[in-house]
C-alpha cells in the first residue's frame, strides 16, 4: 500500500499532558512507518485551560509542529491540529482558542462528562447505570457536533474502553438506538466527520471506537465524512491500526476517507 494513502489524523506529542515524544521525533517515526500525512492534535481541555496550563501547551504545540512541518516538507505532510475537550463548557473561550492559530484540523471531544468531576477513564462504571451514562454522553456529543469550531468528533464511544474493556460489561447499543441515531444524524447535518479511532485495537477492548456497527449505521444514515486516527500518545504507535481502519471503512461501504487542510475537507480514495 502506497505511503501517500496512509493518513493518521489523531496523534499526540509531548505537548499533551499524557504525550511522550516531541513532534519532530513523531514525524521521524511516521516516515519510517510509511505514513504520507499525520495530524498532530494535542489536547486542549477548555474547562482546565488556565488551571492546567493548556494555554501554554497549545502555544508550544503549534510552534513545534510548524517547525516539524517545514523540516519534513516533501517527506511527510504535517497537519496542524488540536483536540479540544468540553468546548461548550465555555464556548466563548473555545471560539477564541480555535481562531488563535491557523489550524488545519480540529477534533471535538468529551473527556469530562456533565455531572462528573473526573476524566471518563476514572469513572467506576460498575457503580453507575451505564445506559443512562452513555445516553447523556451521546447527547453532549450531539450538542458538540453543532459547534462550528470542530471538524470531526473524536472517539465517540471512548467510555467503552472502560465499560467493555476494563469492567467487562456487556453493552447493547440497540437500547439507546434513538440517541445514537440522533448523534449520527446531527453529525451528518452539521458536516462533522466520524472518526475511526484505532487506539482500542491496542487495548483490552480490542475494537475501534466506534465499532463497525456504528460506522455502518452512520453510512446507512447518509454519512460521508470519515477520518481515521491512531490516537497515539507515543511515536511508536503513530500509524498503528490505520490499515485496519481503512479495511473497516471499505467494509462499511466507504470509498474515500477524509482529511483536512486549513479546515477544508479533502478526500483520498481507499
Amino acid at each position: 500500500m502506497s505511503s501517500q494513502r496512509l493518513i493518521d489524523m489523531h496523534v499526540h506529542s509531548d505537548n499533551s499532558p499524557d504525550g511522550i515524544h516531541s513532534p519532530m521525533y513523531i514525524c521521524e517515526c511516521a516516515v519510517k512507518n510509511n505514513l504520507g500525512a499525520i495530524a498532530i492534535t494535542d489536547h486542549c481541555e477548555v474547562d482546565k485551560f488556565f488551571t492546567e496550563k493548556y494555554n501554554n501547551m497549545i502555544f508550544h504545540s503549534f510552534f513545534e509542529c510548524s517547525k516539524a512541518r517545514s523540516a519534513f516538507e516533501g517527506e511527510l505532510l504535517v497537519l496542524l491540529g488540536l483536540e479540544i475537550g468540553q468546548p461548550l463548557g465555555n464556548k466563548a473561550l473555545a471560539d477564541r482558542i480555535v481562531r488563535h492559530h491557523n489550524y488545519d484540523f480540529i477534533l471535538g471531544s468529551i473527556h469530562t462528562p456533565h455531572g462528573f468531576n473526573c476524566d471518563i477513564k476514572e469513572i467506576e462504571y460498575d457503580k453507575i447505570d451505564v445506559y443512562k451514562f452513555m445516553e447523556d454522553y451521546f447527547l453532549q456529543l450531539t450538542e458538540t457536533a453543532k459547534w462550528d469550531g470542530c471538524d470531526a468528533l473524536a472517539h465517540i464511544t471512548c467510555p467503552m474502553r472502560r465499560i467493555q474493556g476494563k469492567y467487562q460489561i456487556d453493552f447493547d447499543y440497540s437500547k439507546i438506538k434513538a440517541v445514537t441515531d440522533e448523534l449520527l444524524r446531527t453529525m451528518i447535518s452539521y458536516d462533522k466527520a466520524l472518526e475511526i479511532n484505532t487506539s482500542g485495537l491496542r487495548q483490552k477492548i480490542g475494537l475501534t471506537m466506534p465499532d463497525i456497527n456504528i460506522i455502518k449505521r452512520y453510512r446507512e444514515l447518509g454519512g460521508k465524512l470519515l477520518t481515521i486516527g491512531s490516537d497515539a500518545h507515543n511515536a511508536n504507535d503513530c500509524g498503528k491500526g490505520i490499515i485496519k481502519g481503512m479495511e473497516i471503512a471499505r467494509e462499511c461501504g466507504f470509498e474515500n476517507i477524509t482529511f483536512y487542510v486549513s479546515r477544508e475537507t479533502l478526500e483520498i480514495k481507499l
